[in-house]
């Protein structure tokens, strides 16, 4: 006989209500009572019906996150945050891949999404103008990651020019000047790392050089490599390289690791995102370090409001950085 959610109340001795709003993540209820209804669905091995659920309000229990590339370890290790947040909540989790430069993929995943039976599309639009990102009849209730310039959809985001100005201000503080910046490329995250970076080098009085700044369009590890030898073949080493990403530092590592050039004696490099590679790179990598499961659990939250409050104003929220300085970085030569 299938387990039901009136069995899982009366074994935790709280409402029916009460375990609907712990297995949804919905409501408010203090931890004792979220371990007596967690310890009561694991000792009945409950199920929820989501079908049943379906039927009953419209809803298929499962969300969308699209990110632009889903090869890079920074996407693993978000989508494995979104898809514990989401298990706690009850929720499925759908994956797309949108490209770094497939405006179309990004237009058509916002206007078929709600024919892909999902309740709701968390995503990071890269390409998608302002007026294209506008919720429409057509739209699923939506949520978007990163810096948006547009105030009509709920979003969450990072301070990309307030982090990157503070991690190239670490690399200056160790007497660096000429700082590179590897990973130039025409989206709104790049534009703002770049705007951070170009800040600190001003405020130290160190004018910004376009030829200090390296293109990267796809921000992998494979095109960061090829990138920086390109660069190398053609210019003098520079002091620091600050990697709009921690792949392509990775990269950035191996292309001076082949030339023979020694990470941080002869240069410091410091990247963005911490992802776990870095931590484990030779030298462990200077990075921003972001708290993805704060991300993961900020934006379904949102997500599940906007489903339940379809009219609610738009919510912005601000997730915190840290500057994580480790061994790729160390005071420059005196």
């Amino acid at each position: 006989m299938r387990v039901t959610l009136k069995d899982v109340a009366l074994r935790a001795g709280v409402s029916a209500k009460t375990v609907s709003n712990v297995v949804n993540g919905t409501g408010r209820f203090s931890p004792e009572v979220r371990a007596r209804v967690e310890s009561a669905v694991a000792a009945l091995n409950y199920v929820p019906n989501f079908s049943a659920r379906g039927l009953r309000n419209g809803r298929s229990g499962l969300i969308c996150l699209a990110l632009p590339n889903l090869s890079t370890p920074y996407s693993a290790e978000l989508i494995r945050e979104f898809a514990r947040a989401a298990a706690r909540r009850d929720l499925g989790v759908q994956i797309e891949e949108t490209g770094f430069d497939n405006y179309q993929r990004e237009r058509h995943l916002l206007s078929q999404a709600r024919r892909h039976l999902i309740d709701g599309l968390i995503m990071s639009p890269v390409l998608l103008t302002s007026a294209a990102l506008q919720p429409s009849p057509v739209t699923p209730p939506m949520v978007f990651l990163g810096e948006v310039q547009q105030d009509t959809t709920d979003h969450v985001w990072v301070d990309n020019v307030a982090a990157s100005r503070e991690v190239v201000e670490h690399l200056i503080g160790l007497g660096h000047r000429r700082i590179a910046m590897l990973g130039l490329f025409e989206s709104e995250s790049a534009r703002l790392r770049r705007k951070g970076y170009r800040q600190a080098l001003t405020a130290a009085g160190l004018a910004p050089a376009a030829d200090l700044e390296i293109p990267n369009p796809t921000w992998t590890t494979a095109a960061a490599a090829a990138a920086l030898d390109d660069y190398l073949d053609r210019r003098p080493l520079p002091d620091a390289i600050f990697c709009l990403t921690d792949s392509q530092a990775l990269g950035a590592l191996n292309a001076l690791w082949r030339r023979g050039i020694r990470v941080p004696d002869d240069i410091s490099i410091a990247g963005y995102d911490d992802i776990t590679d870095g931590r484990y790179a030779v030298p462990p990598l200077t990075t921003v370090g972001i708290d993805k499961t704060r991300v993961a659990e900020a934006a379904i939250d949102l997500l599940i409001e906007r489903i339940a409050e379809p009219r609610r104003p738009p919510r912005r929220v601000t997730i915190p950085y840290t500057i994580l300085p480790r061994e790729s970085s160390k005071p420059a030569p005196r």
